[in-house]
């Protein structure tokens, strides 16, 4: 038998939940047929079968969380599907170590011993102590059962709904952030007198951020903290929030300092659609090289956003509010723009933000 296993869906992606299974132990299938969709925190993912052959068994129920590297499918047939190592009839709980291609070297540095790479990084994400179990695997081995009955156990004495998908990803990356970056925000406001009647500024948003990254290029940038590294970007990539019933996605509008208007405007209606119908690839969701949170949307003026490696700087926007203005010592009414910039001051200085937040502004308050 041979073992289908989780492939790597792409850049972050390390595990995923299973939302639904096309086929059951004894089924014949071809290759190409749709085997099992899973859910990661970017998109729904269809998984096919890599060639001819008859289903032995399939791996976990729906809701399950499975890891990049552990099986999915019990595979029979001619080609090879996935790869076999040692005995996987009992589930990924008793193999040896080098089982998962999924974890990380942190990980097996961390954590404890007795235990496959994969239920030492499930470990890590339900916040269970591997020292205090007691292993009910061969030789004392700490087996996934293990980690989530202690993890059932935890969820039952707080109480509360055990969080999936977007949601889940959303409180790893946060407390990732909490863990590592330097936050400072500023603030400003764009008076838009000079716009008119126009009130929809996610457009010029984007475009006026390509022109503050022109002015200061640092804050479009990757930094690695361990490597004390920094990568500019040529072109601006640029995450935009998106607020759903199923948690906070974002999608990425590709080479904006390059695009015009319109073709923005498209772009950003198309991406927005795609995340709503939960249909966006999941290629889409990675390599922002810089946020825009547009809160203002909803409510608000301003905000400390928070700034998600390995990217060094998020705008967020408020809600536009008519105020008066002093001009030329006389009282007027403008619609302002309150802006919030949150940057990793491990990687910029405060003159670099400030910098790059008045030339943010002075885009802004072009015509």
């Amino acid at each position: 038998m041979k073992y289908f296993k989780l492939p790597d869906l792409g850049e972050g992606l390390q595990e995923a939940e299973i939302v639904e299974w096309h086929v059951k132990a004894g089924d014949s299938v071809k290759a190409d047929q749709l085997l099992v969709s899973v859910e990661t925190a970017k998109a729904i993912v269809d998984l096919p079968a890599p060639h001819d052959g008859v289903v032995a068994k399939v791996f976990g129920q729906v809701g399950d969380l499975l890891h990049v590297g552990e099986p999915l499918v019990g595979y029979e047939g001619e080609g090879d599907a996935g790869t076999v190592v040692g005995r996987l009839e009992g589930g990924a709980e008793g193999q040896a170590d080098s089982f998962c291609v999924g974890a990380a070297a942190s990980t097996r540095e961390h954590l404890a011993p007795r235990a496959t790479p994969a239920v030492r990084q499930l470990a890590q994400k339900l916040g269970v102590e591997l020292a205090g179990l007691s292993g009910s695997g061969p030789d004392g081995l700490v087996t996934r059962g293990d980690v989530e009955a202690a993890a059932e156990g935890a969820r039952e004495r707080f109480g509360g709904e055990k969080l999936r998908g977007v949601r889940r990803s959303m409180a790893i990356n946060m407390a990732r952030a909490h863990a590592e970056v330097v936050p400072v925000s500023l603030f400003a406001d764009a008076d838009l007198h000079r716009w008119a009647q126009a009130r929809d500024p996610l457009v010029r948003l984007a475009m006026a951020i390509a022109a503050a990254c022109a002015a200061e290029p640092v804050l479009n940038a990757w930094f690695d903290g361990k490597g004390l590294s920094l990568r500019q970007h040529a072109q601006l990539d640029l995450g935009i929030a998106v607020d759903t019933p199923d948690g906070l996605f974002v999608p990425v509008l590709r080479n904006v300092g390059a695009r015009s208007a319109e073709d923005l405007k498209e772009g950003m209606a198309r991406l927005r659609a795609d995340v709503q119908a939960r249909s966006i690839p999941p290629q889409e969701m990675m390599g922002a090289t810089l946020t825009l949170s547009n809160y203002g949307t909803l409510f608000g003026r301003y905000a400390n956003p928070i700034v998600v490696p390995p990217q060094v700087a998020i705008v967020g926007a408020g809600a536009i509010r008519d105020e008066p203005v002093a001009v030329r010592g006389e009282v007027a009414v403008h619609p302002l723009l309150p802006l919030s910039l949150t940057f990793d001051h491990r990687a910029v200085t405060g003159g670099e933000a400030a910098r790059f937040l008045k030339a943010l502004v002075a885009a802004l308050e072009q015509p």
